[in-house]
């Protein structure tokens, strides 16, 4: 009896190390954004410019579109993925001068606004969906490019 207390114990110990493991690798990477980076923005600040001064650019269709985009996201992550997504996204129109956000400002945005890990997912959502990414190819991780 005395020896199932202990590895009931230890099981416990390894479980909270685990789950407060996986919370101080969130935490740090959260930190890491809001450093401020050579021009005294921190990553953040920069998301929240971008997304501020391309509110009023947005129109009905973009925004249905990139809840299109950031459908695949689990749930729990989406409104964080929206923001980082909308932010690149709000910066490829500012950048290109555009009267408003297009679809090809979304979708330039969405890849570039996405992980080169999960390039491969991306390609699989949006030859799903069946969205023409071909004038984004050269954007997309070389070893992740099909067809």
């Amino acid at each position: 009896m005395n020896g199932m207390f202990m590895w009931f114990i230890l099981f416990w110990v390894c479980v909270l190390v685990f789950a407060m493991s996986v919370g101080g690798y969130f935490m740090f990477r959260k930190f890491f954004k809001v450093l401020p980076m050579a021009d005294g923005k921190s990553k953040l600040d920069w998301q929240n410019y971008y997304v501020e001064t391309s509110r009023h650019l947005w129109t009905e269709d973009s925004k249905t579109f990139l809840d299109k985009l950031v459908s695949p996201v689990p749930t729990a992550f989406r409104d964080i993925a929206r923001h980082s997504i909308a932010a690149k996204i709000g910066q490829v129109a500012l950048e290109a001068k555009a009267p408003e956000v297009t679809r090809e400002h979304c979708l330039k945005g969405y890849i570039l606004a996405t992980p080169k890990r999960d390039h491969r997912s991306l390609i699989a959502f949006l030859d799903k969906n069946n969205i023409d990414y071909s004038s984004y190819k050269h954007l997309l991780q070389e070893g992740s490019v099909h067809g």
